[in-house]
């Protein structure tokens, strides 16, 4: 399967870094705090938020988002009635006095087109949670065919005709 997605879209990959395990009055309320944000963001359907991906790990967490527009993310990171503006200062309050916690994210523009996913025997994963699922057939079989790289599939060989492929 693979996912269809129309028009341009935002990838945002938001993690949290646990520094200091034994601190976990410094982490678990940010985690409490970012699924709640996600909790918020899928109760509002005007919010731009398509689908979401998160990983937690021991020490590692990440929240892969996709995004109708950059400027619904923003719109939603700077409003002052979400959960997320009196976050972002509680959070870098707590940053500043201790090292036990670190915070990253990266924010990536998709053009229409400009992406490509392929999933076989998988519940729906990644860009298929934001996406339209269909079927990887014919041109979207191969990831060159995805993308219309090429209109033909990349992973037959081209045979000319009436010579014998064994």
């Amino acid at each position: 399967m693979t996912a269809a997605i129309e028009g341009d879209f935002v990838v945002f990959r938001l993690g949290m870094r646990v520094n200091s395990l034994w601190q976990v009055h410094r982490w678990v309320p940010i985690i409490t705090a970012v699924s709640r944000m996600i909790a918020e963001l899928e109760d509002d359907e005007d919010s731009g938020l398509l689908g979401y991906d998160t990983r937690l790990g021991i020490r590692n967490h990440e929240s892969v988002q996709y995004w109708r527009s950059f400027e619904d993310l923003r719109e939603y990171a700077l409003d002052p009635e979400s959960r997320h503006a009196p976050l972002m200062g509680s959070t870098n309050e707590q940053m500043a006095e201790s090292a036990a916690v670190g915070i990253w994210h990266e924010t990536y523009l998709v053009r229409e087109g400009e992406y490509e996913t392929v999933s076989i025997n998988t519940p729906r994963v990644g860009l298929e949670q934001a996406g339209s699922l269909v079927p990887a057939t014919d041109s979207r079989r191969t990831a060159a065919g995805r993308l219309e790289v090429t209109p033909r599939s990349d992973v037959e060989p081209e045979v000319e005709q009436g010579t014998e492929v064994n």
